[in-house]
């Protein structure tokens, strides 16, 4: 019942599967259910997915013990044959059984990615930490650029699991909208401190590189899970903060714009401390509400 060993670079993509031809590979699974026959006999129907497409399958042999190979939203190999079943392609599998996310090198492979070219993205992220002059913040926010390994991780998280910005690269889509438009309300209102502001949208979803793990789908890591993403952000400024030597005044007003990013209820007093605190927010939810609607459709 082992499935044959096949790279994923092996397998034909869902989008070119056809009717009578075989399927091999890994694949993601994003749907499980036992299901039972007009025969009274138990059956598995799964869906599998690449960044290509799903295809429903469906496993009729040993039912029972495949289904304890594998649970939903595990990579799997799986080995079967294409079949169209009223009208629609379905794959018959003989074999499935899980993977070790750490032997697939490319969890694209599986997962959503950003429409946007991210390395244009990268390009403007570079440009508006250049737009950051006071000496402590930009060398804060230098510290994080400069660090390939984060850069690298930024680079790849999603924004959420599945609300706006649930993409690969969707982190990094989300906070170079949100600093551009910090720029251009500092323009507008000439009293707000750009570096301050600047700093904290670029600074202030960091802690989502830490808080997804990305595999079948996009899961939540221990850390994301417990605590969350503005405290594992919080973390990391501090940490680099106290490295870098920046001013605790300043640092305090940073972390108290982070704070309160999703809005003043996580702020004490449930109040907000400053004006570049309650403009993050705010620019944040626009960011957030206009690519959900563009997405998901507008709000009922």
């Amino acid at each position: 019942m082992t499935p044959p060993a096949a790279a994923t670079d092996e397998r034909i993509p869902v989008a070119r599967l056809r009717a009578g031809g075989p399927i091999e590979g890994v694949f993601a699974c994003t749907r499980k259910d036992r299901m039972t026959a007009r025969t009274g006999t138990a059956y598995l129907a799964i869906e599998l997915r690449d960044r290509s497409g799903a295809i429903p399958a469906r496993a009729f042999r040993d039912a029972d013990y495949l289904a304890g190979q594998f649970d939903r939203g595990d990579l799997v190999r799986v080995a079967g044959r294409v079949e169209r079943f009223r009208d629609e392609l379905t794959a018959e599998l003989t074999a499935i059984a899980r993977v070790d996310p750490a032997e697939v090198p490319d969890p694209a492979e599986f997962l959503p990615t950003a429409y946007r070219d991210l390395d244009e993205l990268d390009g403007f992220l570079e440009h508006l930490g250049r737009e950051v002059y006071d000496p402590g913040l930009r060398t804060l926010v230098d510290s994080f650029l400069s660090d390939e390994a984060f850069r690298s991780a930024f680079r790849r998280a999603p924004c959420t699991r599945a609300g706006h910005h649930a993409y690969l690269g969707g982190l990094l889509e989300h906070t170079v909208a949100v600093a551009t438009l910090a720029q251009e309300t500092c323009n507008l209102h000439r009293r707000l401190d750009s570096d301050l502001l600047t700093a904290a949208t670029i600074l202030h979803d960091v802690g989502k590189t830490r808080e997804f793990t990305l595999g079948a789908e996009i899961g939540l890591s221990d850390e994301g899970r417990l605590i969350g993403h503005v405290a594992i952000g919080q973390e990391m400024v501090a940490e680099r903060a106290a490295a870098t030597g920046l001013e605790a005044e300043r640092l305090l007003a940073l972390r108290h714009c982070i704070a309160g990013h999703h809005g003043a209820d996580a702020l004490p007093g449930r109040r907000f401390g400053s004006p570049e605190a309650l403009a993050l927010y705010r620019l944040n939810a626009l960011d957030a509400s206009v690519k959900g609607a563009l997405e998901q459709g507008l709000p009922a």
